[in-house]
């Protein structure tokens, strides 16, 4: 969506990633980029590492723009600080892989503006019913486009409508407040439960699985617990298991932690950040 609005006005994209963020900030001072377009975790790694070349200052900088996306906790917080400190404006909008953009930005307005063409209503997740204003629930979307149309389709996030329409829908939505069911969302990616049960089936010598995610700094941190199968020992997977792991998530595993059986209970994908 990005790639091809940038383009349509004219701008040169560079694609890149989450890795290499050495060589992604001697691209941003040689090549003069203006804005950036990625998660908020790895914007601040890129700043981070623009101070440790030696450019503590933003006056040898043209980047001026950074479109993130959202995180829980206070983002808002995150935003301003980049902004007062490094004379960027931050921007971001509410969208799914399913619907594309949903909700987005206006200055001097709190949340998201929804969409005109998305219909948005706050429901209880369990009876799918609207909630009273002011009460929190999952964010449930109808888009009739033509070729992918989606009728009140749960979002699995939650957030509490700031205006609500004539018609029983939503005009715009706080930021988001966390997630319905088990999946935890880990630098702009969900893990599921099922992720876990996967790992145990492809890597021979692992009995169960489970993944406490925490927040070090302004990075998400994965780490997997891991029970070993009678007379494995942990030389003997780790390889396979992180390797498994990047290719069922498309994360990389930050520390593996070897634990009893009875240390992992129903809850295979725990969200320990604060």
């Amino acid at each position: 969506m990005f790639d091809q609005g940038a383009r349509a006005v004219g701008a040169t994209v560079i694609p890149a990633g989450t890795g290499a963020s050495e060589l992604q900030a001697d691209i941003i001072l040689k090549l003069g980029v203006t804005a950036c377009v990625g998660s908020t975790a790895f914007f601040f790694t890129l700043i981070e590492r623009l101070e440790a070349m030696g450019h503590a200052l933003p006056q040898g900088w043209k980047l001026r723009h950074a479109f993130l996306g959202g995180e829980l906790g206070d983002w808002a917080g995150k935003r301003r600080q980049l902004e007062q400190r490094y004379q960027v404006k931050t921007w971001s909008c509410y969208g799914t892989a399913d619907f594309g953009l949903i909700g987005y930005e206006q200055r001097g307005e709190a949340g998201y503006r929804i969409h005109d063409d998305r219909y948005v209503q706050i429901c209880d997740a369990a009876t799918g019913d609207p909630v009273p204003p002011g009460e929190s629930g999952e964010i449930v979307v109808t888009t009739l486009a033509c070729g992918w149309p989606m009728i009140r389709f749960g979002t699995g996030d939650v957030s509490v409508a700031l205006e609500h329409l004539p018609d029983g829908g939503v005009g715009r939505i706080a930021p988001l407040q966390g997630r319905v069911g088990a999946a935890v969302k880990v630098r702009e990616i969900f893990i599921y439960p099922a992720h876990a049960e996967r790992l145990v089936r492809e890597v021979e010598g692992i009995a169960r699985a489970a993944f406490a995610v925490t927040r070090v700094g302004n990075r998400d941190e994965i780490t997997g617990l891991i029970v070993l199968s009678p007379g494995t020992r942990a030389a003997q997977v780790e390889d396979k298991l992180r390797q498994a792991f990047s290719s069922i998530t498309r994360l990389r595993l930050d520390h593996i932690k070897y634990v009893g059986v009875d240390e992992i209970g129903d809850q295979l994908v725990i969200d320990q950040r604060n």
